[in-house]
Order: structure tokens, then sequence, then C-alpha cells
């Protein structure tokens, strides 16, 4: 997952931490109301709207709101804040949200996603796809013509299961690697317990259809293609306005 630091002088990356401030608490601002049953999504930009939720929780402008929480880093926020957690299978949820806030790795043309930067996908794609309305934000750089050009399309895969489905992601035209850690010897480790196969398809692909063909492979619990979410997208723009972006109904 990204990170929040902007500490040193390089304007690039203290102008892109203030474009994640910016979109994330907007969309909290915009998009969450009173009574709702919110998805708190993960990572640098999704942490804002965290904070902006728990802002306006603290002030009295939002009462009662009930948050899922998409990953250890989501729901340790979310507890410093004070914003009350539940579980998808709780009967205050009941399994449906009204609303998910997070951010994407890439966005193509027809709102096709990337997701699972930061391991998190599983999820993430199980609270986005319960969720009525799904709100993502981002930076301009996220928005790409070709799903998989600079990002890898990431796979939460069982463990036993590593090289018989690295054996089909080539199959598919695909270059697996297993995601190693940082600061520690070997894979990366998700919340529940699994591995992270990153994986770059040099050719373009279809991504509904490689959506389908990943999740039929026995082992890939999740895979990071989100193409039947159909999501509202909030940019940062360089002149620290928010575009709304939306696919045609």
């Amino acid at each position: 997952m990204g990170s929040d630091d902007t500490a040193g002088t390089n304007p690039s990356a203290t102008s892109s931490a203030s474009a994640k401030e910016t979109v994330g608490r907007e969309a909290a601002r915009s998009h969450v109301r009173s009574g709702m049953k919110v998805g708190m999504g993960t990572g640098s930009t999704a942490i804002w709207a965290i904070r902006e939720v728990g802002a306006l929780l603290a002030s009295g402008a939002l009462t009662t709101i009930t948050a899922v929480a998409t990953s250890t880093q989501s729901e340790l926020e979310c507890q410093r804040l004070g914003i009350p957690l539940r579980a998808m299978n709780d009967p205050e949820i009941g399994g449906r949200l009204d609303l998910t806030i997070d951010g994407a790795d890439e966005i193509d043309p027809a709102f096709n996603l990337v997701k699972g930067g930061g391991g998190a996908l599983l999820i993430e794609k199980i609270v986005a796809y319960a969720s009525d309305t799904f709100v993502v934000v981002a930076e301009p750089r996220k928005l790409v013509e070709r799903l998989g050009d600079s990002f890898a399309v990431p796979l939460e895969v069982l463990p036993l299961a590593r090289v018989p489905v690295m054996r089909a992601l080539q199959t598919l035209g695909g270059e697996p690697v297993v995601r190693e850690a940082a600061r520690k010897m070997g894979a990366v480790i998700t919340d529940n317990g699994n591995i992270i196969v990153d994986v770059r398809f040099p050719a373009p692909f279809d991504p509904p259809a490689m959506d389908a063909a990943l999740a039929s492979i026995p082992g890939v619990l999740c895979n990071g293609l989100f193409t039947k979410t159909h999501p509202i997208v909030l940019v940062a723009r360089e002149d620290g306005t928010v575009e709304t972006l939306q696919p045609a109904r």
C-alpha cells in the first residue's frame, strides 16, 4: 500500500500527497451521509476518506455511521478515529453496504480497474461488489488507456496452489511472480494468510474475459481486475479541483 509520508523536498511527492488528501476528503464529504453503512478502503488515498469521516463524526456533522474495514490498515485507522466497525456478516450490515470508498491502481476508459497494490484485494472486492455505490478516489496518473500497461494484475492465491496457479497463468500469456515482502524474508502474506502473485500480460487483453479466466483457476481466491462495479471515479486535478467521472448508464 502507498505511503502518506511527504518528508523531504521532492515537490512532486508533496503535490501527490496533497492531491490524495484533497480527493479522499472530498469523497467523504460529498458521498457519506448519516445512517449509512460504509466500506472503508485501503491505501494512501482512501485513508484520507476515513480521516474525513472521522472528522465529520467528531464534529457532529455525521451520526450513526457503521463501517466495514477492507484491511488491517483501514481497521486500525477507523479504531483510532472512533468510527464504529462491523463485519459483513454482522446483522447490522446484513451483507450489503450503501457505499464504499476506495482507491485503484489503474482505471481504463470503460471504468474497469486494477486493484490490489496493497495486498487487500480479496476483502476490497467482496466489499466493493456488495455496495450500492462504489466511489473510487484517484490521481490523474491512475487513468490509463489499457489495464496492465503500468501495473501488474495481482492475485490472492492459496499458498499450496502456487505452482499450478503460476503454470495456468503462463498458459494465459502471463508473466507471474510471487510478491516479495519488504523488511522481511519471503513472500507477502495477506490479512487472510495467503500469498500475492503479480502477473504481467505483455499482450493486450479484454478485462472482463481475463477477469473470468483468472477467477476460474483453482487456487486463485481473488484477482485484482474489477470489471463489474461501475464505479464513480473522483480524480484530483493539478489545480486543486476534483473531477467526477461516471460510466454511461
